[in-house]
């Protein structure tokens, strides 16, 4: 069973967001990078670029699949972590402690449509 976390927000399409004050943080949840496999490319936005929540903001690229990033909330990109530019594997090694990127949320009630954690890990049991 891939890890939860309590706190997050979760997007069906497996994306988490953590909330600090009016920015969110944007990652994979545990759940997907179990099913994308050795992660090998993580295409990012750009500093100051818009997401928009339920439209795709990048990709992730393993040795067997790409997956579209999926925005869980709307606002503006902020920060993009560097960090997986160089070592996308850092998302499976712990893909809640690498998160994608920092949006300033433009509409904090998105947040009321994402799962909490126990419902996400039923909706997990289900796939």
């Amino acid at each position: 069973m891939a890890k939860v976390i309590e706190g997050l927000y979760y997007a069906e399409t497996h994306e988490y967001v953590r909330v600090e004050g009016d920015f969110g943080y944007i990652g994979i949840t545990d759940y997907a990078q179990e099913a994308l496999g050795n992660v090998v490319f993580v295409d990012m936005p750009e500093v100051d670029d818009e997401v928009t929540a339920g439209e795709e903001f990048g990709a992730v690229e393993s040795v067997k699949a790409a997956s579209d990033l999926i925005a869980p909330v709307s606002g503006t990109v902020v920060e993009v972590n560097d960090q997986l530019a160089d070592s996308p594997e850092l998302l499976n090694a712990d893909a809640f402690g690498h998160w994608i990127i920092k949006v300033e949320m433009s509409d904090p009630d998105e947040l009321a449509e994402l799962l909490n954690a126990d419902d996400y890990a039923t909706f997990c049991a289900k796939q």
